[in-house]
């Protein structure tokens, strides 16, 4: 029986791991489950799936998780803080990380610093620290296995393989909604328009960072740290039918790809199973059902961030993690129609312009950049003519 703490279980890849834990019973059991403020979706998984303890960071919602279980055995802490302590568990065999944004960093370095196996969700880890978080891994033995599909594609094609034969990876992007469209088209659509994911069921802020290709940035970076690449050893390809997950390119010219359906249950029950692979009653990929598989170049003059992600990836330093929090900010301003589509590109460029580079952040700098990034970008936001009216 694998152990696992949910860090983040109310969300969409949380809730899809508990329903590959309720598949396999004589597998896993849960350990912790953690929410922000989903107060009700928490309870009502941690009256289901009966774990040890469960975390409600919103302080405001702890007497009310906690009044719910108090007739239950299971312990109800509250805060950042009681988060941070409760991955140091020795009975937590694995953390997974699906806590969105910079706000699963804490979490999960503390997971880190603590030697534990991790299935990473949380891509903002890697794209705002990774250096010190791959550094620390390497000094406590913590291992991390990706859950994105095209890093958990990667993490597969690259079983049995020496790193240093890799020539680059190639990350696929379906494109999202607004694939082809050009800048004339994007200033006019809306939240619900980008929400509307052709190919992937996922949350709603991946959805619009999958519509403007921002995901696929945050992705090269990721890649970098956790593959330990190079730049220019890290590159994007449009796929539209998502049915490739990404390739590894050797250095002898050949080629691996890691193919299946679209469902993230599938790299979430690989990376928690790991080194097992364990059946499942997921539908199987059929090459009768996709006509044709495409590829093409990204547009990176109208899908603006993926540019300004390559950008911050190579200028290093404190830049990815200032591009990580201006597109947080201006992703819940789109969310909200208070910037449309094309702003938010602009506002993440003044932002990387205007705090101030660092090169080798420790996370006291990580953590300043991102509250001067978010500050800055929302002022931006402020003065948006949407905003404004």
């Amino acid at each position: 029986m694998k152990r696992l703490a949910i860090l983040g279980s109310t969300g969409s890849i949380g809730t899809q791991a508990l329903e590959v834990v309720e598949s396999h019973p004589d597998l896993f059991e849960i350990e912790i489950l953690t929410a922000h403020s989903n107060a009700e979706t928490l309870i009502a998984q941690a009256i289901k799936f009966k774990p040890n303890a469960v975390v409600i960071t919103d302080v405001s919602k702890y007497e009310l998780v906690k009044k719910a279980l108090e007739s239950t055995t299971i312990k109800v802490f509250g805060g950042e803080e009681a988060l941070i302590e409760v991955v140091r568990w020795d009975t937590v065999d694995m953390v997974l990380g699906a806590i969105v944004g910079f706000a699963g960093l804490k979490s999960i370095y503390a997971a880190v610093d603590a030697g534990k196996t991790i299935a990473l969700a949380n891509k903002e880890t890697l794209v705002v620290a990774g250096d010190l978080v791959m550094k620390r891994a390497a000094e406590t033995g913590a291992r991390i296995i990706p859950v994105d599909s095209e890093h958990s594609a990667i993490f597969q094609c690259l079983v049995g393989e020496y790193i240093e034969n890799v020539e680059k990876v190639i990350l696929t992007a379906s494109g999202g909604p607004f694939r082809g469209k050009k800048p004339n088209f994007l200033v006019n659509v809306k939240a619900s328009h980008a929400l509307q994911h052709p190919n992937w069921n996922m949350g709603a802020k991946i959805t619009i960072d999958s519509a403007t290709l921002m995901n696929k940035g945050l992705e090269m970076i990721e890649a970098k740290w956790l593959f330990g690449l190079k730049n220019e050893q890290i590159d994007v390809i449009v796929h539209q039918q998502s049915a490739i997950h990404s390739f590894v390119q050797f250095i002898d010219g050949s080629l691996k790809a890691q193919v299946g359906i679209p469902d993230m249950k599938l790299p979430i029950q690989y990376a928690i199973a790991y080194p097992r692979r364990i059946r499942n009653s997921f539908k199987r990929f059929d090459f009768k059902d996709f006509g044709q598989l495409t590829f093409e170049e990204p547009d990176y003059k109208t899908f603006r961030n993926l540019a300004l992600a390559k950008e911050a990836m190579n200028i290093g330093g404190n830049a990815p993690c200032v591009l990580n929090a201006a597109n947080e900010i201006t992703v819940q301003a789109f969310l909200q129609n208070k910037v449309d589509f094309l702003e938010m590109s602009d506002i993440i460029e003044k932002t990387m312009a205007k705090v101030v580079p660092i090169v080798s952040p420790t996370m006291e700098d990580y953590e300043q950049s991102d509250k001067e990034a978010r500050l800055y970008a929302q002022e931006l936001v402020k003065k948006s003519p949407l905003a404004t009216h």
